[in-house]
């Protein structure tokens, strides 16, 4: 019973995100306001990390069943990919560049808060 509840909450989250994706005129998927709400109830302290522990380490070890799906749909339009492969190269590779650097940017910039943060409660 226990996996039903934790089941249950990481589901209504996720059901909440999906409704905020709807109501919300944003271009953002309904599975990152999940995400996010998530987050929030785990920091705030509404959502304890036991109420959900053993239903997320489950859901985590079968994630890659969740991937068999679009390496089929791959795999069914191999000549769409064939035909295009540079461009899908190309594209690859510059987003993959640019989502090294934006986190590589972010990163540096919360370690400077932190450490800015730890050197102002020394000098107080």
């Amino acid at each position: 019973m226990k996996y039903v509840v934790q089941f249950f909450i990481i589901a209504f989250i996720s059901l909440v995100g999906e409704l905020l994706a709807k109501v919300v005129p944003l271009p953002v998927p309904g599975s990152i306001y999940g995400l996010v709400l998530m987050f929030a109830a785990l920091k705030s302290g509404i959502c304890p990390v036991s109420a959900v522990k053993e239903t997320s380490g489950f859901l985590l070890e079968i994630m890659p069943v969740f991937f068999i799906a679009p390496a089929i749909a791959i795999l069914e339009n191999m000549e769409v990919l064939r035909s295009n492969w540079i461009f899908f190269l190309v594209v690859s590779v510059f987003s993959t560049i640019v989502a090294m650097v934006v986190s590589g940017y972010v990163t540096q910039i919360v370690i400077r808060a932190k450490t800015r943060g730890e050197k102002g409660e020394e000098s107080k």
